[in-house]
């Protein structure tokens, strides 16, 4: 097999986040389980109304602009793109080709052709039984004319693991904004990979695959259509610009039609809304609203707090889970100035996030305060818990939302006085003479027999190093 050169672009549509819909106000409610309650006469495409666009929804998108480092369009206008589908409504779809919102930009060393806004069509629900046994389609069109981002890449991509991770940043740096949830799962965000290959490294003839709505099947398409496209270019055969579909279900992808240009869909500037300019909008107030984006969260962490990069990348990654850790450090840096960060870390994303994972509760619902964590860890710290100590206080706190000196004080856990324990320490010697014999006949075993049995009467409330260092104090004497 010849050796070729994957290129690929991604066009990635996310919807917005706004109270209504992108022409009308028709509420935009992706949680609707109805079908066809949030439409009206505008979204529905009747004759005669006139669309109106959403500020809010273009103000997010200039945003997302800023971010990537991409230049807002001085003038933007909106086109008509048409063609017909079951669940487009006009029959055209009102969106974006000569004038975008915004131009350039980049995100992880890929470059941004540009970024521009539209509405998005309906959704199609097939019955492959149907009630006369034929199959049939529904439409509901609630989610017709919800606003739409659309991000075109320049074809800088040449990896799928690449793709995907553009794409995971680019669904960070939007929840970071606010701008949109980018839930796959529920079609909030969605890829089209244009994938061509050539023996140098130039643009070969590309194939589109469209609608890919999880990072796996970004993932798989890709991979899939180098190694289609390479078993094609081997047998001295032509691949064919095509537009084809992802069968998830097959790992494959599948042949829909030939790909279009923009001349197919004959583009032409909406007549019912006029051309604009974008400086009305008050861009440097919008470019002041950019929050701290992932990449610079993840620096930060890193210098300021001393964590290693997987552990800023895994509390950059969720914007809660990153909240919670910077507040619970703040409470235990006032009490231990200086002190090691990393117990908070450890139990946040391990023993607590474990017991949120399993019952499935959200930071919204959780009950363990950050200042409580923050407490655990400093009695961690002093030495006045043991990890399974810790552990078993932490699972309280889970439960009853108490903070955990309130525990331990009517648990009475902690770590008894070295009084305590010298007394436990003499008293297991003094029952096991055996044991004792043993040690000083040069069995170390023997040493940790009694050290299980002083911490069993302790109930667990001993270091094991404190007590291995009493014993041998005992012992040697």
């Amino acid at each position: 097999m010849s050796e070729y050169h994957p290129t690929i672009g991604l066009e990635i549509h996310a919807e917005l986040k706004t109270r209504t819909k992108m022409f009308c106000d028709s509420l935009n409610d992706p949680d609707e389980k109805h079908p066809n309650v949030n439409v009206c006469p505008v979204c529905m495409g009747h004759p005669g109304t006139l669309p109106v666009p959403n500020r809010k929804a273009i103000e997010h998108v200039i945003k997302v602009g800023f971010a990537l480092g991409g230049t807002p369009n001085a003038r933007s206008r909106f086109d008509r793109k048409n063609y017909f589908y079951p669940d487009l409504p006009k029959a055209y779809q009102i969106s974006q080709s000569g004038q975008p919102l915004v131009i350039g930009g980049t995100l992880k060393g890929v470059k941004i052709n540009h970024i521009h806004l539209e509405e998005d069509a309906g959704k199609l629900m097939h019955d492959d039984a149907g009630a006369d046994g034929n199959g049939s389609t529904l439409v509901d069109y609630n989610r017709a004319s919800v606003p739409l981002m659309e991000l075109v890449t320049e074809p800088d991509i040449h990896t799928a693991e690449d793709a995907v991770a553009f794409m995971k940043e680019l669904q960070l740096i939007l929840r970071y904004l606010g701008v949109s949830d980018a839930d796959l799962e529920r079609g909030q965000m969605r890829a089209d990979a244009n994938i061509s290959v050539s023996p140098d490294g130039t643009l070969g003839t590309r194939a589109e695959v469209k609608n890919l709505n999880s990072f796996n099947s970004v993932f798989q398409a890709i991979n899939y259509e180098i190694k289609r496209q390479t078993e094609i270019l081997d047998k001295g055969e032509t691949v064919h610009q095509e537009t084809r579909g992802w069968d998830d279900a097959k790992q494959k992808s599948i042949p829909q039609r030939s790909k279009e240009e923009a001349q197919d869909y004959r583009y032409f500037p909406e007549p019912d809304i006029p051309p604009f300019e974008t400086a009305i909008l008050g861009l440097e107030a919008l470019k002041d609203s950019i929050p701290e984006l992932p990449e610079q969260k993840r620096e930060r962490f890193v210098k300021e707090y001393g964590i290693d990069r997987k552990a800023a990348d895994a509390l950059a990654g969720d914007i809660a889970l990153a909240n919670y850790f910077e507040e619970a450090v703040s409470e235990f840096r006032e009490e231990v100035p200086g002190g090691n960060i990393s117990t908070i870390y450890n139990y946040l994303t391990s023993d607590l996030r474990g017991l949120m994972n399993a019952t499935g509760t959200g930071f919204a619902d959780l009950k363990v305060r950050p200042e409580h964590l923050a407490q655990l860890a400093i009695f961690i710290d002093q030495g006045k818990l043991t990890s399974r100590m810790a552990k078993d206080t932490l699972g309280n706190m889970f439960k009853t939302g108490a903070d955990p000196e309130e525990i331990i004080k009517s648990e009475s856990i902690g770590i008894g006085s070295e009084d305590e324990v010298e007394a436990v320490v003499l008293a297991v010697i003094a029952e096991h003479a055996a044991a004792v014999a043993d040690y000083k006949k040069g069995k170390t075993a023997s040493l940790q027999f009694l050290i299980g049995k002083a911490m069993g009467r302790l109930k667990g409330r001993a270091r094991p190093d404190m007590l291995k260092e009493i014993f041998e104090r005992h012992l040697t004497s």
